[in-house]
């Protein structure tokens, strides 16, 4: 999939959807689907317009990109969303984007979608315009639910991740560099990935995760299990930590980036009477890890 800023896309007939689609959904992906073109937005819109309000988000734009190249879209549009851009009216979303820049002969959009200056421009104005035919997407409900961005939020930072992940369409991941640790994981036996995620984004509440991770260069997923928290059995100093105990792997990630995926909670995190009682729990949580992985052992 190309991934194009909007100053540099070239205007050709496009069939596009149109939305933040933080997360990627099932409710996106409902708006999504049967469009050629993506377009979003870059940062954030209420980073913008409201920054106090600004919620820590679920994908970061390249994990965005991935997603939706996996619904089948050929292009990614990028908006830088600034002060400028969020003064733009309506019409001239209609008029420099849309059919100016973009060509657009179908626009996509969720039944909640607003745009424009004050959020002056709804569905109703999008579709009275001539120049293209509007789709509008009912919300999506699951459950008695509105499939959302902000609830699937709740979802991971309250633990719920595999019924997160069943609304996301794929796990929840993070994505992040690895960066050196105590070494603790190491001395009972377990080194870890000690991952530094993106600022601004949601990190699961604490507890240990069966997951998937993906490697740089490496086209299969590790099983892994991964810890989220401040490991209560010892003094750190350091805070939230993310930690990914890869299964059968070894090699060097130092300074890498890797992607991991969130499949399930095994547990929530606690202190242990003694540290080989937590040993003993992490055996078990490795042997529930890789069965949930759905992995072989490596050779």
């Amino acid at each position: 999939m190309i991934v194009t800023r909007l100053p540099e896309a070239a205007p050709r007939p496009r069939r596009i959807a149109v939305g933040t689609f933080d997360g990627v959904h099932l409710g996106h992906r409902a708006v999504i689907e049967g469009a050629d073109t993506v377009l979003t937005f870059d940062p954030h819109p209420r980073s913008v317009i409201d920054p106090v309000g600004m919620p820590h988000l679920l994908t970061p734009l390249a994990r965005k990109a991935e997603l939706i190249a996996e619904i089948g879209a050929r292009e990614l549009v990028v908006i830088e969303f600034d002060r400028d851009f969020a003064a733009q009216s309506a019409q001239a979303f209609h008029d420099d984007v849309l059919v100016g820049r973009l060509g657009v002969t179908h626009v996509s959009v969720g039944e909640n979608f607003r745009y424009g200056a004050k959020a002056q421009g709804d569905t109703e104005l999008l579709a009275a315009d001539g120049r293209f035919a509007a789709r509008v997407v009912p919300l999506l409900e699951v459950d008695g639910e509105i499939v959302s961005s902000s609830h699937i939020r709740g979802l991971v930072a309250g633990g719920a991740i595999e019924y997160a992940g069943q609304l996301l369409g794929a796990p929840f991941s993070m994505t992040g560099t690895v960066a050196h640790g105590d070494a603790r994981g190491r001395t009972l036996g377990f080194p870890t990935a000690n991952l530094v995620p993106y600022p601004g984004f949601v990190t699961p509440a604490h507890g240990v995760y069966a997951c998937r991770v993906q490697l740089p260069d490496d086209e299969e997923p590790v099983a892994a299990a991964t810890n989220v928290g401040v490991r209560p059995q010892f003094s750190t100093g350091r805070g939230e930590l993310v930690e990914a105990f890869l299964i059968d792997w070894t090699g060097d990630l130092y300074g890498r980036e890797i992607r991991v995926d969130f499949l399930k909670r095994l547990r929530g995190e606690k202190r242990f009477a003694s540290v080989d009682a937590l040993v003993e729990q992490m055996h078990a949580d490795v042997e529930q890890a890789r069965v949930l992985a759905s992995l072989p052992p490596r050779q």
